[in-house]
């Protein structure tokens, strides 16, 4: 008797489905049985169920609440500057122009690096003596600024390297969504007298909202779990003014070795994200229909 064709398919899914749960299912309930334990790292790393006292320690912790406001600070700026960048970009280069095509892939560009090495090359620019930044300030008679070590702008400072890595992926797909707009609507449109922001405002915005939405909600994924530009730039100072939650994470579980309160803020910053998604796309669901 030969299998049935859904249970072949079946089978050829099981090992995926067996690696999916081992990277992904198994550390996340690992995670949060951890988050009720203390470990005793002097007594052979011991582990001690304490309940929610890693929560409470947590949403009383002045530290953690400031990492939490910084992360939401860095999380709207750099979404928002992002998604409005990448469509102006994409509206642009829906126009024909001459040499668009040698233009776009150097725009791409920022995101095929590793964060590392952009990192590096944006603490040489923002370097206070020696930055080209500064270097180009003095040349119109403004002073050198801080841009790393001052607490007023370091958060800033970050979300420009963001903005700059990132902005190439909130391009491509608005520019695809562009792209797939039939000519004959926006032509149909000018025809009857339309002009090019009216066209733009009451043909392709709405056409392209979908592709929009899904940027933001992309990048909204990703601006949370920022880590490694905190790390690489400024380490969250000066102060605390650049102190993001999953860096806070990172120094209590592999600096303080205080695994379990680490894990109840890594389970508090998941619930966050899928909070903030859920509620995202309960408001916006009419746009992605």
């Amino acid at each position: 008797m030969k299998p049935r064709a859904e249970h072949v398919g079946l089978a050829f899914t099981i090992p995926a489905l067996v690696i999916l749960g081992m990277l992904t299912f198994y550390p996340l309930l690992d995670t949060l049985i951890l988050s009720f334990h203390k470990i005793d790292v002097a007594k052979a790393f011991q582990s001690f169920f304490i309940g929610l006292a890693n929560y409470e320690r947590a949403f009383k912790d002045p530290l953690f609440q400031v990492a939490f406001i910084n992360t939401l600070e860095f999380v709207i700026g750099a979404t928002t500057l992002e998604s409005l960048l990448g469509l102006i970009l994409a509206i642009i280069f829906a126009i024909e122009f001459r040499g668009k095509n040698k233009i776009v892939p150097l725009i791409v560009l920022p995101m095929m690096l590793p964060t590392i090495v952009i990192c590096s090359f944006w603490r040489i620019m923002y370097h206070t003596e020696f930055g080209v930044i500064n270097a180009i300030l003095k040349l119109f008679g403004l002073g050198s600024v801080n841009w790393l070590g001052d607490v007023r702008i370091a958060m800033l400072s970050i979300i420009i390297v963001d903005l700059w890595q990132y902005t190439p992926f909130a391009f491509l797909i608005i520019y695809a969504g562009i792209q797939s707009i039939p000519s004959s609507l926006i032509e149909a449109s000018l025809v009857d007298g339309a002009t090019f922001f009216q066209s733009l405002r009451y043909v392709v915005l709405p056409l392209i909202k979908k592709h929009i939405l899904i940027v933001i909600m992309l990048r909204i994924i990703d601006t949370f779990r920022i880590f490694d530009k905190v790390f690489a730039l400024t380490g969250g100072g000066p102060g605390n003014s650049t102190e993001v939650l999953t860096f806070n994470i990172y120094k209590n579980g592999f600096r303080y070795y205080d695994f379990g309160y680490a894990a109840a803020q890594a389970v508090i910053m998941l619930l966050t994200i899928l909070i903030v998604i859920v509620l995202y796309l309960r408001v916006t669901r009419g746009g992605t229909r």
